[in-house]
């Protein structure tokens, strides 16, 4: 935690390989700072008010025609609701498709550090760390969903084999997600699952959090495509 600037609700690090949920109010903002670079921010999401309504990879994509999410997209509800925005970010490529790490892929990829001879330092894998912090929600492995990987990307070919882009966020990118709804979202900061790193070696992610004004008729996000116009409209019925 650091003391707020003039403009932010709150500050605070997630450190690397740890997992932070937070509940973020409709009419807040929340920035993801990758401060030494090279970070992946692994992030589920979900209606706090009706939890069973959660972050859908499939309508995302599909309704915006892309595989990658960067300024001006929406992170879509398995209703049709806008959960969150990306309204602003440095990165330009984030990833939604490549899923989190387990513990069998990091016992593989990186060798066993257990925690009772490394302390905090041990090896930790994004799956059991997102049915921990769900755990504390009330909710279990029935509900862990689509992951979204900010900072990272993953390039696919012709044959479908994905592979990590390497240096895809430089030291002090952002992205800056405004949530449309009360959001639940957990961040986990373990490395993604195609990470090819010789060692060990998750990064921080800072966050800021800050109040924003809601979006505009002319919100670049609400009119980047006919279907986020339509998704807009159900999420502001739902308030009514």
């Amino acid at each position: 935690m650091s003391i707020p600037t003039a403009h932010a609700l709150w500050e605070e690090t997630i450190h690397p390989g740890a997992t932070w949920s937070h509940v973020l109010k409709r009419g807040t903002a929340l920035r993801m700072t990758d401060t030494g670079g090279g970070a992946n921010a692994g992030t589920i999401a979900y209606n706090f008010e009706c939890p069973a309504e959660r972050f859908n990879m499939p309508d995302t994509l599909k309704a915006q025609h892309t595989a990658r999410l960067t300024t001006g997209h929406v992170l879509y509800s398995d209703m049709g609701r806008v959960l969150c925005s990306i309204t602003d970010d440095s990165v330009g490529w984030h990833d939604p498709i490549g899923g989190s790490s387990n513990a069998e892929l990091v016992k593989a990829r990186w060798g066993v550090a257990r925690y009772q001879e490394h302390r905090n330092n041990y090896h930790k894998n994004a799956h059991d760390s997102f049915l921990i912090e769900l755990a504390k929600w009330g909710l279990g492995p029935r509900d862990l969903t689509a992951t979204v990987n900010f900072f990272s990307r993953i390039d696919v070919a012709a044959d479908g084999k994905m592979t990590f882009h390497r240096d895809n966020s430089a030291p002090g990118s952002f992205v800056e997600l405004r949530a449309e709804m009360n959001v639940l979202i957990i961040i986990n900061t373990c490395q993604h699952p195609l990470d090819d790193s010789q060692s060990y070696q998750p990064k921080p992610v800072h966050l800021t959090l800050k109040r924003v004004p809601p979006p505009s008729t002319d919100d670049p996000c609400r009119i980047s495509c006919p279907e986020n116009g339509r998704g807009f409209t159900l999420t502001e019925c739902y308030f009514l």
